[in-house]
């Protein structure tokens, strides 16, 4: 642990975690290279893994909170753990209603009706996931919490098998998720992007994530306890790879899907960020390669406000119509990136857009602005 009281492993993790975040958000066209892309239905790509480690990190980052709390009167946690939710869910549902106005079919700039803005996504699962993570482990300590997060686990395969539809009950159209969340919120307020009313971020998926965040608290809490050891690695890896298995195993009655937040995929997913931060560790710690790192850290230091600003700033690309009648975004891409083919060209207007981001961190960073919510 640095001087500064923060941990050089888990700032490369959450920096790692929000620079591909931006990068597979941003392809400059629809055509990116396959890793680049989320499986379609069943079956997972490292993109998949990209959401899910922002939420192992979440729960890195409450290993250290969890310890302040235990001083502070249990209104008091519990009045900072929902003005935190509050926070980052309206933010999150801000978001998509921003820039508040649109273009209509004559090209006309009206008001964007609220009545069609998405309420989940990915900051409403941040949340939401975080307030049920910090009020399980805070009053129910690390025990419950993890108990309650098993509970969660294989409730929510029960549900998924005895609301969805019996034929196929992990199906697009037919599964449990998509139906409490088309009664408790329209179609109208889901996200579209599989070309019907569907929201990958639902609300019966609240439900395994909280597993993610589980995970990465225990993570957090071993490598706080035990340090820059070889038994912190030790147990990393064993964890990591016991979760692997057991999502082998499970995937043949739950199929992983990132797309229903499976149970499944939580513990591939989580079992792969215990790896994967074993790995940092040992280059950072052990080997003493450090000069890589600064990069990551600049993300690592203020994720959650960069990944806002880069999504601000595509809707702004998107929503800023150039004189041609198309809007910036796609513009930018035609006349700098596409010469160089439609896959590279995609990859490099993503790379260039988070080096942008970067450039943003790096700025607040060297002011020593860390912004927290």
């Amino acid at each position: 642990m640095s001087a500064t009281g923060r941990f050089q492993a888990l700032d490369v993790f959450r920096g790692m975690t929000i620079c591909f975040m931006i990068i597979v958000n941003t392809g400059g066209n629809e055509e990116t290279f396959s890793p680049l892309l989320h499986a379609q239905w069943h079956g997972f790509t490292p993109t998949d893994l990209v959401f899910p480690s922002f939420l192992f990190a979440v729960g890195n980052s409450l290993a250290f909170v969890l310890p302040k709390w235990e001083a502070l009167p249990a209104s008091d946690v519990s009045f900072r753990i929902i003005k935190r939710t509050l926070i980052i869910f309206l933010i999150g549902m801000i978001m998509f209603w921003f820039p508040f106005v649109r273009y209509n079919e004559q090209h006309e700039l009206v008001v964007k009706s609220f009545a069609q803005v998405r309420i989940l996504g990915v900051l409403q699962r941040i949340a939401l996931t975080y307030m049920v993570s910090s009020f399980l482990l805070y009053f129910l300590k690390t025990r419950g919490a993890v108990v309650v997060s098993v509970i969660f686990l294989l409730l929510y395969w029960i549900l998924m098998y005895a609301f969805g539809d019996p034929g196929d009950p992990f199906s697009l159209t037919g599964n449990a998720a998509l139906k409490l969340d088309l009664w408790a919120m329209g179609p109208d307020h889901l996200y579209h992007g599989e070309g019907m009313a569907f929201d990958p971020e639902g609300i019966l998926g609240i439900l395994p994530s909280v597993g993610n965040v589980i995970v990465g608290f225990l993570a957090g809490k071993l490598i706080m306890q035990k340090g820059k050891t070889y038994e912190t690695l030790s147990k990393l890896l064993l964890a990591g790879f016991i979760l692997i298995f057991i999502s082998y195993c499970w995937n043949f009655f739950f199929p992983v899907n990132k797309k229903i937040w499976t149970s499944s995929f939580v513990t591939l997913t989580t079992g792969i960020d215990c790896v994967v931060l074993a790995g940092i560790i040992y280059v950072i710690d052990f080997l003493k390669y450090t000069r890589w790192t600064r990069f990551f850290e600049v993300f690592g230091k203020n994720p959650l406000f960069i990944y806002i600003v880069s999504e601000v700033l595509v809707i702004l690309l998107w929503f800023i119509i150039v004189p041609s009648g198309k809007p910036l975004y796609s513009t930018i891409y035609t006349e700098v990136f596409s010469y160089a083919g439609p896959y590279w060209g995609s990859l490099l207007f993503a790379v260039t857009f988070m080096l942008i981001c970067w450039l943003t961190g790096w700025f607040i960073d060297k002011k020593k602005i860390y912004v927290r919510v």
